[in-house]
C-alpha cells in the first residue's frame, strides 16, 4: 500500500460529521478495506494515537486535570472550575472529541478482526485496546457515566440515539480492554531503539492500578459497596505489584544530584539540564511519556518563563502540606515559623524546595541559563534571579517543571510523565490501606510492610533522614494514617493532574474546594515591611486572601454534558445538579 493512501484513510477516519459526537459519514467513503493488508499498516494507524494522551498544555496549562483547577495552584485569572461556578457549555471538545478518538481506535480493531494473520498484529491490537480505555477513563473522570461504543458506528446505527451506560459497565469495560492489552503488549525491557515511547505491558498494567484505584474509592465513599470495592482495590494491588515486580522501574535518585534529585527529575533533557549531565537514559522512573524534543518536538510553549515569570504560584494550604524534616505536620499556628520570608522553608520536607521558590535563592531560567553548572560566580552573574524576593501574587511560587538551560522559550523537550513509577508505589500504599480499613485492619502490620515497600521509599528519596510514615509512628504523632497517605501523594505528585480527581474520588472536594485560597502569612512578618504594597485583603490569622467566596458543590464532582450533545441526543441524562 502507498503511504498516502493511508494517509487518505487517516483522514477519513478523522472526518466526522459534526452532527453528533457519535455520528460518522457514509459508510461508502470507510469501506477501503484494501488498505488493511499488511501489519505495517495497523502499526502505522495505531501511531496517531501517542498524539492524544495528556500532555504539557493541557496538565501544566489548563484542562480538566490541571491542578490549576484545585484548591493548591492557581493563576491570576480565578478559574470557573476551581470556584464552581462553570455553566453548561453549548459544546465541549472534551466530550466529542474523546469520541472521534474512541471511533478510531475501533476501526482498527474492527479491521483486526479479519486479519489473516493474528500473531503479527497482535502489538497493535494491545496499543489500541489501551488507548480506548485509556480515553473511556477521560470520560468517566469528566462527565461519569458514558455510552459504550465497540465498534465504528454506521449512521443508521440506533446507538447513535442510546442513554449512558453506567459507570460501573464502563469501568469494566476499561479494565477488561486494560486486561485484554496486557496480554498483547510487549514488556518494556524488550522494546527496541524505534520502539521507544511506546505504551508496554508495565504501563498497561500501572494504568489498570490507577483505574481501579480510582473507582475503588470512588465507590467506597460514596455507596459503600463493600464486595465491588474490595474487587477493585484488590485489582489496584495486584497490577501495581505486577509493575514493582518487574524489576525494571525504579525511583529517580542521583548520588550525586542528592536532595535534589526530585527537581531534575522534570527537567531531563539529552542536552545538559542538571549539574551532573544525566540525560533522558538515565531515568529509571518514566513508565510511560509523552516524549519531547527541542528540534523534533518541543514542548511548544512558554513552560519555564511561565513560572519564573510568577504565572502560577501556590496556596498556603500546598506549602503547609510539606512535612517537617522529621516528617511530622507544620503547626500554622506557631508565628516563629512565618516569622521571615524564609524561616517556614527550613526544616522541612526537601520536596519544598525542589518545587517552590525561596526568598534570596538564585534561579535560571531558558533565557538565563548555567554556564558551569556550579552555582559559582559565573552562573550566578548570568541566573534569571540573583536574589530572588516574593512580592507579588500569593508569595508562594512554583519552580516545577521549569528548566535552567538556555533554550529558546517553548522549545524545551523534557518529557511529560503519563505515568510513573512513583504513581505505582503510592497507588500501591494507598489500596493496601484502604483495603484493610475497610476490613477493620488499618493498624495491621500488612499496612506498615507496604508502607515500607512503597510510600516510604517516595518520602526518603530526598529526605533520607526523615522518618517514615507507618502505623506505630502515626500513633505516637497522634497522626491519621490515610490523611497522611493522602497527603504524600499529594506533595509527590503535585502539578502532574492528580489533585483534582483524587479530591472527587476521596469525596472530599466539596469540603475541600470551599475553603478561601490563602497565600504567605503577611501581617506580622517580614513580608510586611518588604512588601508594604500588598494590596489584597488579609483573613483573621494575617494571610493574604487569593479568593474567597467560592461556591464549588455536589454537582461540580462531574462536568455537564454539553447542551449540544443534549439535543442531538435526547436520551442523554444530564449529569446531577444541571438541569436539563
Amino acid at each position: 500500500m502507498k503511504l498516502i493512501k493511508l494517509h487518505t484513510i487517516l483522514l477519513l477516519a478523522i472526518g466526522i460529521s459534526v452532527q453528533s459526537c457519535l455520528d460518522i459519514d457514509p459508510k461508502d467513503q470507510l469501506s477501503e478495506t484494501n488498505y488493511w493488508q499488511d501489519p505495517n499498516q495497523f502499526t502505522l494507524f495505531s501511531s496517531q494515537f501517542y498524539g492524544w494522551t495528556h500532555n504539557f498544555k493541557d496538565i501544566v496549562g489548563d484542562g480538566p486535570h490541571c491542578d490549576l483547577r484545585s484548591d493548591l495552584l492557581m493563576t491570576s485569572t480565578l478559574s470557573e472550575y476551581s470556584n464552581g461556578t462553570n455553566t453548561i457549555p453549548s459544546e465541549d471538545k472534551n466530550y466529542t472529541d474523546t469520541y472521534d478518538r474512541i471511533r478510531q481506535v475501533n476501526i482498527l480493531l474492527k479491521h483486526a478482526q479479519n486479519f489473516s494473520s493474528p500473531a503479527d498484529i497482535k502489538v497493535a491490537v494491545a496499543e489500541a485496546q489501551f488507548f480506548r480505555a485509556y480515553l473511556f477513563f477521560d470520560l468517566v473522570q469528566i462527565y461519569g457515566d458514558a455510552i459504550i461504543v465497540k465498534e465504528p458506528l454506521d449512521i443508521n446505527s440506533p446507538e447513535l440515539k442510546k442513554a449512558q451506560n453506567s459507570r460501573e459497565e464502563v469501568i469494566d469495560f476499561i479494565m477488561q480492554d486494560l486486561q485484554d492489552a496486557i496480554k498483547g503488549l510487549p514488556a518494556y525491557k524488550t522494546l527496541t531503539a524505534a520502539q521507544a515511547g511506546r505504551v508496554s505491558v508495565e504501563a498497561a498494567q500501572a494504568f489498570l492500578s490507577r483505574v481501579a484505584l480510582y473507582e475503588g474509592t470512588w465507590q467506597k465513599f460514596r455507596d459503600n459497596k463493600g464486595e465491588r470495592t474490595k474487587e477493585l482495590l484488590t485489582i489496584a494491588v495486584d497490577a501495581a505489584k505486577e509493575v514493582m515486580g518487574s524489576g525494571i522501574f525504579s525511583l529517580f535518585k542521583s548520588e550525586k544530584l542528592g536532595n535534589f534529585s526530585y527537581k531534575y527529575l522534570f527537567i531531563l533533557e539529552n542536552t545538559q539540564s542538571n549539574p551532573e549531565n544525566i540525560t533522558k537514559s538515565g531515568n529509571t522512573e518514566y513508565i510511560f511519556t509523552r516524549r519531547y524534543d527541542e528540534v523534533i518536538s518541543p514542548i511548544g510553549f512558554n513552560i519555564t518563563q511561565g513560572f519564573l515569570n510568577k504565572a502560577v504560584f501556590m496556596t498556603r494550604k500546598m506549602a503547609n502540606l510539606y512535612l517537617t524534616n522529621t516528617g511530622v505536620p507544620v503547626d500554622p499556628t506557631n508565628e516563629t515559623m512565618y516569622a521571615s520570608m524564609t524561616s517556614e522553608f527550613q526544616n522541612r520536607d526537601n520536596r519544598m524546595q525542589n518545587s517552590m521558590m525561596i526568598a534570596g535563592r538564585p534561579y535560571w531560567g531558558n533565557a538565563n541559563g548555567r554556564i558551569t553548572w556550579k552555582e559559582d560566580a559565573t552562573d550566578l552573574e548570568i541566573a534569571f534571579y540573583k536574589s530572588f524576593e516574593p512580592t507579588s501574587r500569593s508569595g508562594y511560587f512554583c519552580q516545577k517543571w521549569a528548566t535552567e538551560r538556555k533554550v529558546a522559550s517553548g522549545k524545551e523537550g523534557y518529557d511529560y510523565p503519563i505515568i510513573r513509577y512513583a504513581e505505582v508505589l503510592l497507588n500501591y500504599a494507598e489500596a493496601v490501606y484502604e483495603l484493610h480499613e475497610s476490613e477493620g485492619k488499618a493498624d495491621d502490620q500488612a499496612v506498615t510492610d507496604a508502607l515500607n515497600l512503597t510510600l516510604n521509599l517516595v518520602r526518603k528519596r530526598v529526605n533520607p533522614t526523615m522518618e517514615g510514615l507507618t502505623v506505630e509512628f502515626a500513633k505516637k504523632h497522634n497522626l491519621n494514617l490515610r490523611t497522611e497517605i493522602r497527603r504524600e501523594r499529594t506533595i509527590e505528585l503535585i502539578h502532574e493532574g492528580f489533585r483534582m480527581d483524587d479530591l472527587k474520588r476521596w469525596n472530599t472536594a466539596v469540603s475541600e474546594m470551599n475553603q478561601s485560597l490563602l497565600g504567605i502569612k503577611w501581617k506580622g512578618t517580614e513580608f510586611e515591611k518588604k512588601w508594604s504594597d500588598m494590596s489584597n485583603a488579609t483573613d483573621a490569622e494575617g494571610c493574604i486572601v487569593m479568593e474567597s467566596g467560592r461556591q464549588w458543590s455536589n454537582k461540580n464532582y462531574l462536568y455537564p454534558l454539553p447542551a449540544d450533545q443534549l439535543r442531538l441526543n435526547t436520551n442523554l441524562k444530564q449529569n446531577p445538579g444541571w438541569g436539563e
